[in-house]
Protein backbone atom coordinates (compact mmCIF):
# COMPACT_ATOMS: atom_id res chain seq x y z
CA UNK A 1 0.00 0.00 0.00
CA UNK A 2 1.06 3.61 -0.53
CA UNK A 3 3.07 4.86 2.08
CA UNK A 4 1.08 8.02 2.15
CA UNK A 5 -2.44 6.36 2.06
CA UNK A 6 -1.03 4.49 5.33
CA UNK A 7 -0.07 8.08 7.02
CA UNK A 8 -3.57 8.77 6.06
CA UNK A 9 -5.22 5.71 7.58
CA UNK A 10 -2.91 6.16 10.76
CA UNK A 11 -3.99 9.71 10.99
CA UNK A 12 -7.65 8.89 11.42
CA UNK A 13 -7.15 6.35 13.59
CA UNK A 14 -5.46 8.74 15.92
CA UNK A 15 -8.62 10.64 15.35
CA UNK A 16 -10.48 8.52 16.86
CA UNK A 17 -8.62 7.75 19.52
CA UNK A 18 -8.75 11.13 20.53
CA UNK A 19 -12.03 10.99 20.60
CA UNK A 20 -12.91 7.85 22.39
CA UNK A 21 -10.13 9.44 24.77
CA UNK A 22 -12.17 12.89 25.01
CA UNK A 23 -15.62 10.96 25.49
CA UNK A 24 -14.48 8.03 28.12
CA UNK A 25 -13.01 11.24 30.42
CA UNK A 26 -16.41 13.62 30.24
CA UNK A 27 -18.27 10.61 31.06
CA UNK A 28 -16.70 9.99 33.62
CA UNK A 29 -16.63 13.34 34.96
CA UNK A 30 -19.77 13.69 34.27
CA UNK A 31 -21.13 10.74 36.10
CA UNK A 32 -19.12 11.89 39.03
CA UNK A 33 -20.31 15.17 38.88
CA UNK A 34 -23.79 13.36 39.30
CA UNK A 35 -22.96 11.54 42.02
CA UNK A 36 -21.65 14.67 43.93
CA UNK A 37 -24.74 16.30 43.36
CA UNK A 38 -26.81 13.72 44.62
CA UNK A 39 -24.56 13.00 47.78
CA UNK A 40 -25.32 16.96 47.96
CA UNK A 41 -28.71 16.54 47.96
CA UNK A 42 -28.68 13.88 50.68
CA UNK A 43 -26.06 15.80 52.56
CA UNK A 44 -29.02 18.71 52.93
CA UNK A 45 -31.67 15.84 54.35
CA UNK A 46 -29.41 14.33 56.99
CA UNK A 47 -26.95 16.87 58.37
CA UNK A 48 -27.57 19.64 60.53
CA UNK A 49 -25.05 22.45 61.92
CA UNK A 50 -21.48 22.80 61.18
CA UNK A 51 -20.67 19.87 59.99
CA UNK A 52 -23.52 19.94 57.45
CA UNK A 53 -21.94 23.25 55.78
CA UNK A 54 -18.08 21.93 56.20
CA UNK A 55 -19.92 18.75 54.26
CA UNK A 56 -22.22 20.67 51.98
CA UNK A 57 -18.58 23.23 51.05
CA UNK A 58 -16.54 20.18 50.60
CA UNK A 59 -18.95 18.77 48.30
CA UNK A 60 -19.25 21.87 45.95
CA UNK A 61 -15.82 22.46 45.87
CA UNK A 62 -15.68 19.02 44.17
CA UNK A 63 -18.04 19.56 41.66
CA UNK A 64 -16.28 23.28 41.16
CA UNK A 65 -13.15 21.44 40.51
CA UNK A 66 -15.03 18.33 38.28
CA UNK A 67 -16.69 21.33 36.16
CA UNK A 68 -13.45 22.64 35.31
CA UNK A 69 -11.95 19.85 34.28
CA UNK A 70 -14.97 18.99 32.13
CA UNK A 71 -15.10 22.26 30.40
CA UNK A 72 -11.10 21.77 29.80
CA UNK A 73 -11.74 18.58 27.90
CA UNK A 74 -14.85 19.29 25.84
CA UNK A 75 -12.32 22.67 24.66
CA UNK A 76 -10.35 19.85 23.56
CA UNK A 77 -13.21 18.40 21.77
CA UNK A 78 -13.40 21.68 19.57
CA UNK A 79 -9.63 21.82 18.87
CA UNK A 80 -10.02 17.84 18.04
CA UNK A 81 -12.94 18.88 15.71
CA UNK A 82 -10.66 22.14 14.45
CA UNK A 83 -7.34 19.86 13.81
CA UNK A 84 -9.77 17.23 11.46
CA UNK A 85 -10.54 20.16 9.30
CA UNK A 86 -7.23 20.85 8.64
CA UNK A 87 -5.92 20.53 4.99
CA UNK A 88 -2.58 18.69 4.16
CA UNK A 89 0.19 21.16 4.04
CA UNK A 90 3.65 21.77 3.54
CA UNK A 91 4.37 23.42 7.10
CA UNK A 92 3.99 21.72 10.52
CA UNK A 93 0.67 23.07 12.10
CA UNK A 94 -2.40 22.34 14.12
CA UNK A 95 -3.39 18.97 12.81
CA UNK A 96 -0.04 17.47 11.38
CA UNK A 97 0.81 14.58 11.24
CA UNK A 98 4.77 14.29 11.59
CA UNK A 99 7.07 11.47 10.60
CA UNK A 100 10.61 12.41 11.94
CA UNK A 101 13.87 10.64 11.96
CA UNK A 102 12.92 9.82 15.71
CA UNK A 103 9.70 9.42 15.95
CA UNK A 104 6.03 9.74 14.87
CA UNK A 105 4.13 12.86 15.92
CA UNK A 106 0.81 14.23 15.67
CA UNK A 107 -0.23 17.80 16.26
CA UNK A 108 -3.44 17.59 17.87
CA UNK A 109 -4.79 17.22 21.53
CA UNK A 110 -2.14 15.97 24.52
CA UNK A 111 -2.68 12.13 24.83
CA UNK A 112 0.44 10.73 25.04
CA UNK A 113 2.23 7.67 23.60
CA UNK A 114 -0.27 5.60 21.18
CA UNK A 115 0.73 2.52 19.37
CA UNK A 116 -1.20 1.37 15.94
CA UNK A 117 -0.23 -1.61 14.10
CA UNK A 118 3.12 -1.84 16.07
CA UNK A 119 3.76 2.10 15.05
CA UNK A 120 4.31 4.16 18.19
CA UNK A 121 2.92 8.04 17.91
CA UNK A 122 2.90 10.63 19.92
CA UNK A 123 -0.38 12.55 19.57
CA UNK A 124 0.50 15.92 21.57
CA UNK A 125 -0.85 19.38 21.95
CA UNK A 126 -0.02 21.76 19.72
CA UNK A 127 0.94 24.06 23.02
CA UNK A 128 3.55 21.25 23.98
CA UNK A 129 6.83 22.02 23.83
CA UNK A 130 8.34 19.49 21.29
CA UNK A 131 5.07 20.40 19.26
CA UNK A 132 6.44 24.34 19.48
CA UNK A 133 9.84 23.13 18.26
CA UNK A 134 8.07 21.74 15.18
CA UNK A 135 5.60 24.08 14.22
CA UNK A 136 6.37 26.43 11.08
CA UNK A 137 8.81 23.69 9.86
CA UNK A 138 8.98 21.91 6.53
CA UNK A 139 10.35 18.82 5.16
CA UNK A 140 13.55 18.28 5.65
CA UNK A 141 14.20 20.77 8.54
CA UNK A 142 15.44 19.76 11.35
CA UNK A 143 14.39 20.67 15.07
CA UNK A 144 15.73 20.40 18.48
CA UNK A 145 13.92 20.33 21.79
CA UNK A 146 15.94 19.41 24.85
CA UNK A 147 18.04 16.67 24.46
CA UNK A 148 15.42 15.64 21.30
CA UNK A 149 16.65 15.79 17.89
CA UNK A 150 15.47 15.08 14.31
CA UNK A 151 14.44 15.66 10.42
CA UNK A 152 11.30 16.41 9.69
CA UNK A 153 10.62 13.02 6.85
CA UNK A 154 7.05 13.93 6.36
CA UNK A 155 4.01 15.85 6.42
CA UNK A 156 0.29 14.63 6.59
Amino acid sequence: MDPSVLKIKMKEELYKKGESYLEEKIARISHSILDLEAALTNESKSSAGDKYETSREMINIEIHKLSTQLQQFQQLQVTLEVSKRNTHSEVVKLGSLVEASNAIYFICIPIGEVVLDDKKAYVIGAGSPIAQALIGKSIGDSFNFNAISGTIVSIN
